[in-house]
Parts: structure tokens; C-alpha cells; sequence
């Protein structure tokens, strides 16, 4: 009955000890830099090769620039909430698809044509009226608020190695957001020659006609970011 009593504890123990073995670390946090913007991110373990990821990124960045006779003071605003699944291959080497859950990046421009100078709409000129300037605003959108996502990279913010806790991740890949497009909304008056001919840019058919084409204009040449490239560096600790 000792022998018996000796050999379950110690079956019990040895059971106790390869599960102990076999545990997998469930939390870890880290911080990251990306094209996304700034990071905070959580993971647990799902597998001894696999991960599940949650983050948030937040980033504002503003810039001048001249498109077509046109000043644009523009503000980009980065937002987004992201979860990633982790598949491990060979050491740190890992795909992960995940999904931007909530996808809340935008921008908005003042737009100003500088009083008597010329601009172009569409594939037509006009001279900004110097007594009602041309001036307005513009928005940046993307087709989808929620946008599936591939990434690969190298790396894991919950090492395997029971005592290892420091951890960093750098992976890339891209984000389908859709199709960007850009609104111009445009007030004052725009001239076909300096003084000559003026009319209000905001109620004059022909001339809102063009404010559409330079819409397209500018949206066929963002066309290529409908696939959003990420690139990230992050860096974490597991508890």
C-alpha cells in the first residue's frame, strides 16, 4: 500500500512537472512604431506556435503642398484597432493575418487658389477673382472601416523561453482599406482671364463640373494605396 501511495505521488508529480513544461505564457504587452502610427498591444498564447494579438495605433501628421495652381494645408489623423493571429513557422518567423476592426484613418485639407493667380479644375484654368478669392476645404476617406490584413515578420512578444520576458517584433505587409477618395468643397469666385468673366465657383455648373474632375484626378492618383502598406517595429515584455 506504501509502494502504491509512493508511486501515485510521485506519477502525480511527474505529471505535474511535464504540464509545467508544457504551459504556455499568456500575457505580454508591448509598444510599437509603425505606418499606422504609434502603438500599445496585448497578446496571450493560443498554441506553442501561435499567438493572438490586440492593438490600438494613433498618429497625427499635418503638411503643405501645391497640386495644380492649388495650396493644401492638410492634416492626415491615423486611428485604428487591429487584431492579428500569429502562426509560428520556423523560430520567430510568423504570417499573420488579422483585420483593422475599426479602420478611422482620414484627412482633411483648406484648400486656397492665392488671389489673382491662375489654378486649374479638371483640364480647365481659371484665375482666382482678387476682390473673392477661391478657397474651401477637402476630406480624404477610405472605401472600408474595417480592413482585412496580411503581415509577415520575424519576432514574438511572448518568448517561448521561460526566462526570457524582453521581446520584439518587426513585420510588414498591407491593409485592403479600399479605394481612397478625396471631396473638394470650393467657395469664392474663379475668372477666365484676371478680372475678366468671373463666377462663383460654388453655383456655376460648368465650373462645379470640374471641381468633380479634379476630384477624380486627384482619386486616380491615390488609386494605389488602396492596399495600405504596413511596416512595424515593436518592442515588449511578457509577464
Amino acid at each position: 500500500m506504501r509502494r502504491f501511495s509512493w508511486f501515485t505521488v510521485s506519477l502525480i508529480l511527474g505529471a505535474g512537472g511535464l504540464f509545467a513544461q508544457e504551459s504556455l505564457p499568456r500575457f505580454g504587452v508591448g509598444i510599437k512604431v509603425s505606418t499606422l502610427g504609434a502603438g500599445i498591444e496585448a497578446a496571450t498564447a493560443v498554441t506553442r506556435k501561435s499567438n493572438v494579438r490586440v492593438g490600438f495605433n494613433d498618429f497625427s501628421y499635418s503638411d503643405t503642398f501645391n497640386k495644380d495652381g492649388i495650396a493644401y494645408g492638410g492634416t492626415l489623423n491615423l486611428r485604428s484597432f487591429q487584431a492579428n493571429y500569429d502562426q509560428y513557422l520556423i523560430g520567430g518567423l510568423h504570417i499573420s493575418p488579422g483585420v483593422l476592426l475599426y479602420d478611422d484613418n482620414r484627412g482633411t485639407a483648406s484648400v486656397t487658389a492665392l488671389a489673382g493667380q491662375s489654378f486649374t479644375l479638371g483640364s480647365a484654368t481659371y484665375y482666382s477673382n482678387t476682390l473673392n478669392p477661391v478657397t474651401g476645404n477637402g476630406a480624404l476617406g477610405f472605401q472600408y472601416k474595417t480592413a482585412p490584413e496580411l503581415l509577415i515578420g520575424f519576432g514574438n512578444l511572448l518568448p517561448r523561453n521561460r526566462r526570457k520576458h524582453f521581446a520584439f517584433n518587426f513585420e510588414f505587409g498591407a491593409a485592403y482599406q479600399g479605394s481612397p477618395g478625396v471631396t473638394l468643397n470650393l467657395t469664392g469666385s474663379a475668372c477666365t482671364s484676371p478680372g475678366v468673366n468671373c463666377q462663383n465657383v460654388a453655383t456655376t455648373p460648368a465650373i462645379q463640373s470640374n471641381v468633380i474632375a479634379q476630384q477624380n484626378k486627384i482619386n486616380g492618383d491615390l488609386k494605389t494605396f488602396k492596399f495600405y502598406p504596413v511596416v512595424s517595429l515593436g518592442f515588449g515584455y511578457k509577464f
